[in-house]
């Protein structure tokens, strides 16, 4: 079995284009699909596969960890988020027919099961973007809050944390701790919270002004309390605050976990499958993770085939704490690509077919070609136009 050809196809769905990698094989009819999404990096994440694609052209695509090795250390050049994103849409694609060649789905190949389903979280709206990154303020966040518990999930996410610098008011840090407890009361205290501060606050000193504002709230974690590069910050308040800590979404690979994990920089680490490397780059940030008592509640804002790649790994990944999933992030989710199972509100159950399961419908996302994604991220700037992390 050789491959014979590796493209991608490109999905708008309004804030993020969809990056999906199709790999064909000489064995007629045998092809995989992986996901490679990266949010306003659409079209160097298409020239990237382009140009990686003829590292591995007749190779035979069951060689996955050679394969990696190839796209990786053949290129001369260390991958980077796009690199490594591109990488790990083909290495996801390559699972996917190697799970197919055997009439095995691919978490079997992964190890076998370590549980019966997979619990999920979702956010605001479902995933609706305009929800999920502009609802703010005590009573709206309840009444979308008590949305998510009545569609029957037991767990959501919220980005409550408005946009920060180094320091903070009382009136920005009081309405925070205002808004989340009136969360807290809509939701009842048996539905977990997270609060995703998206490294916004850029000082050690605001991240536990924030972090004190949360902890009535109770919440299962906060979610980058500093930028992803301040490993010593994170290690402090991993170390002095009294909440769980998670992070990791920008953290390329398993070396970039490294210095996070001697330093013990937080409580639950957070790689996404679609960025770190694929399906066993992420395999083995988990393993890491847990021989240091680390769990890992995986990242997995985008699209489709991204979120039953995340189903597999957390089928067959014994640390595994919770799932994000994005389902609801547009109306039309379900239709570009058809799932190995039924989506259940807080719960993805066990698949059964071969390869990742799932069926690409290709004239449906030939209907969503590529547009501009909306720049959500230029609405970090405060009011005198100091450009801050969004």
């Amino acid at each position: 079995m050789r491959i014979t050809r590796i493209s991608s196809v490109v999905c708008n769905a309004a804030m993020r284009n969809w990056v999906f990698v199709r790999v064909e094989t000489d064995v007629p009819g045998l092809i995989g699909w992986g996901e490679a999404t990266l949010e306003w990096k659409t079209r160097s994440i298409v020239g990237a596969i382009d140009d990686l694609a003829p590292l591995i052209i007749g190779r035979d695509p069951r060689d996955i960890e050679q394969c990696f090795q190839i796209l990786t250390r053949h290129g001369f050049w260390r991958m980077g988020v796009i690199g490594m994103s591109a990488i790990s849409g083909i290495e996801m694609a390559l699972w996917d027919i190697f799970g197919k060649s055997l009439d095995q789905p691919v978490w079997r190949l992964l190890g076998g099961k370590v549980r019966d389903y997979v619990r999920t979280y979702t956010h605001l709206g479902m995933g609706d973007m305009g929800s999920v990154y502009e609802t703010s303020g005590r009573s709206e966040l309840s009444e979308r809050g008590r949305a998510v518990v009545e569609a029957g999930y037991d767990a959501v996410k919220v980005v409550s944390i408005p946009y920060a610098h180094y320091v903070a008011s009382n009136r920005e840090i009081d309405k925070v701790a205002d808004a989340m407890m009136g969360l807290r009361d809509a939701v009842g205290a048996e539905v977990d919270i997270m609060v995703d501060c998206h490294g916004r606050p850029a000082s050690v000193a605001l991240a536990k002004d924030f972090i004190r504002a949360l902890e009535p709230c109770r919440p299962l974690f906060v979610e980058e309390p500093l930028p992803p590069e301040d490993i010593d910050g994170l290690a402090h308040l991993t170390a002095t605050q009294n909440v769980h800590i998670a992070a990791g979404e920008r953290l390329v690979g398993r070396r970039d976990f490294v210095e996070a994990l001697k330093k013990r920089a937080f409580h639950i680490a957070q790689p996404d499958i679609c960025h770190a490397g694929g399906l066993s780059e992420t395999k083995k940030i988990a393993a890491m993770c847990e021989s240091h008592g680390i769990g890992v509640a995986p990242h997995n804002p985008l699209g489709p085939i991204a979120g039953v790649a995340a189903l597999h790994f957390g089928i067959s990944t014994p640390n595994l704490i919770i799932q994000e999933e994005m389902s609801g992030a547009v109306p039309w989710y379900g239709t570009v690509v058809e799932w190995p199972i039924e989506r259940l509100p807080g719960r993805w159950n066990l698949p059964e077919k071969p390869g990742l399961g799932i069926e690409v419908n290709e004239a449906e996302i030939a209907k969503h070609p590529f547009e501009q994604e909306i720049l959500h991220a230029t609405n970090a700037v405060l009011p005198d136009g100091t450009i801050v992390d969004w």
